[in-house]
């Protein structure tokens, strides 16, 4: 009974050393950055502030570059930037990021939550019982220099383990926390400027100006489901003009061939973005006529991201760590859970098949799809 429920707790998508590999050895978070940094272009926010919402912050690369291209559009904007996140480890990544962010714009509030997305944007539990048990933390961040903002959010990073600690759902296996939690970090010297847009207890961001959903759920589950426990939360808290960009894994590419040569006919990635968008417009009801619910073309919406690697490395005997790596990745995307890998592996099977497919294609790479709903005026 113990081993079944160890397996069923057990996630590969939630798994944090191929994650970190994924990361490392792609460019997804560059490419993703750059397909938000569009959207960013096309927002017109209004008083008091700009106020963009991360479905998911992972290790904050994705999030720390979009703050970036938010202060070199608007400089001198108020900039509230909201981040859900339940990994411990990521919160303390993406913490790591953002020194140089409080420094080069110093009107900054940044909120991490652990919620989950119905509760995540308006900072707010439903449940009243877990309502009761919030965490509230607010930090203000002395001194002038990125380097004493580093030293802080190190402190507070040190601090979180109680408040992002976590537990498998008996349901799911997934991890939920235990304690919900919101933490608000903002300079102390810009408080009194940044007073009236400073989320606090019972005053929730009123509404999102850009919301970026990027890889927020597991490929497999159905569009009904991702409609109506991410989509349609995150629609609802956007801004008149507001745009919420969702981004997922897509197939059809030499990555999923890797898995296809291993599990033939194999194909995680069948609920695709016409399908989410009919899902989303039943799920709003009445509401939908609100929202530009549209799905985009192919030639728009597909976008593609690379694993790294020389042209050295792809020669007629591709080294060992560039397999592993390549392997990983793919693996990682199609979200196999490790009974499915376990005896591939043990055989070695893997190997040629990833060999083959790198040799084929001279390289490894990923499409992905986007799709973008905005609010009404």
């Amino acid at each position: 009974m113990a081993k079944k429920q160890s397996a069923q707790s057990f996630r590969f998508y939630d798994n944090r050393q191929k994650y970190l590999a994924f990361v490392h050895t792609c460019n997804e978070k560059a490419v993703v950055a750059g397909r938000v940094g569009q959207e960013l272009d096309l927002v017109r926010p209004t008083p008091p502030a700009l106020y963009f919402f991360d479905a998911g912050m992972g290790d904050g690369t994705v999030l720390s570059r979009l703050m970036r291209h938010a202060h070199a559009v608007h400089p001198t904007v108020p900039m509230v930037a909201v981040a859900k996140e339940i990994s411990l480890e990521d919160v303390r990544l993406g913490l790591e990021k953002m020194p140089d962010r409080f420094t080069e714009h110093p009107a900054t509030v940044l909120v991490i939550t652990n919620l989950n997305y119905s509760d995540a944007p308006r900072l707010l539990l439903r449940d009243t019982q877990m309502a009761a048990a919030l965490n509230w933390q607010e930090i203000r961040l002395t001194g002038h220099s990125s380097h004493s903002y580093e030293e802080q959010i190190e402190e507070i990073s040190n601090s979180l383990a109680d408040a992002w600690a976590t537990h498998p759902s008996e349901k799911t296996g997934n991890p939920v926390y235990r304690r919900p939690s919101v933490l608000v970090v903002y300079r102390e010297d810009h408080k009194f400027l940044l007073d009236s847009v400073i989320p606090r207890p019972g005053r929730p961001p009123p509404h999102y100006d850009l919301i970026l959903a990027s890889q927020p759920w597991r490929a497999r589950m159905s569009a009904e489901f991702k409609a109506s426990r991410v989509l349609a939360p995150l629609a609802r808290s956007l801004a008149p003009g507001g745009r919420l960009l969702a981004i997922q894994s897509a197939g059809r590419d030499p990555a999923l061939e890797i898995i296809q040569k291993l599990w033939p006919g194999e194909n995680p990635f069948q609920v695709d973005r016409h399908a989410l968008l009919a899902a989303l417009k039943t799920e709003l009801g009445r509401d939908a006529r609100d929202f530009v619910l549209t799905a985009p073309p192919d030639e728009k919406a597909l976008f593609r991201y690379e694993m790294r690697t020389l042209p050295s490395e792809l020669s007629d005997r591709i080294g060992t760590s560039t397999l592993f790596a390549a392997w990983n990745a793919a693996a990682y995307v199609a979200q196999m859970e490790d009974e499915r890998l376990e005896p591939v592996i043990a055989s070695g099977a893997y190997l040629k098949a990833t060999q083959g497919v790198l040799q084929k294609f001279g390289g490894l790479w990923f499409n992905d799809e986007a799709f973008v709903v905005s609010r009404r005026f």
